[in-house]
């Protein structure tokens, strides 16, 4: 046996069959681990895998992924679309039909005002305001 470490590549291996960029960490006879990547605005296409079992963890970003079972009589009782957010983790059995997207990225917002700035604003708006408001003479 001969023990392995690897940091995260730079850059993807390979494209999946779904569409995501894959690096690739390591392998073992029993199993391997991967880094899957979806950019922000994109959808996967959907998949199924006939021999492997899956279990995904989300590290940063949000999106949802729709599964379906294979068999037909559980597919009505169990489709089901789960929101992805860091943290979450989710099983793909073997045979199960998935799809996954990415959000598009928010827009860029001007920052708010600092609560005094918007305390001095609002001092001269009601400054600008008072004679208006005041009862005339």
């Amino acid at each position: 046996m001969t023990f392995q470490t690897r940091l995260l590549p730079d850059s993807p291996d390979v494209v999946a069959p779904d569409g995501s960029d894959v690096r690739i960490l390591l392998q073992l006879g029993g199993g391997s681990m991967a880094h899957f990547e979806l950019a922000a605005g994109q959808v996967s296409r959907a998949v199924a895998h006939r021999t492997v079992d899956e279990i995904w963890y989300v590290l940063h970003g949000r999106g949802q992924m729709w599964r379906r079972p294979a068999q037909r009589e559980e597919q009505a009782q169990r489709e089901q679309t789960v929101s992805l957010s860091p943290g979450t983790c989710v099983s793909i059995p073997a045979g199960t039909h998935f799809q996954f997207r990415a959000p598009p990225p928010c827009p860029k917002l001007p920052p708010c005002p600092r609560p005094a700035a918007r305390r001095s604003r609002l001092r001269r708006e009601a400054d600008v305001l008072r004679p208006l408001l005041s009862p005339p003479s």
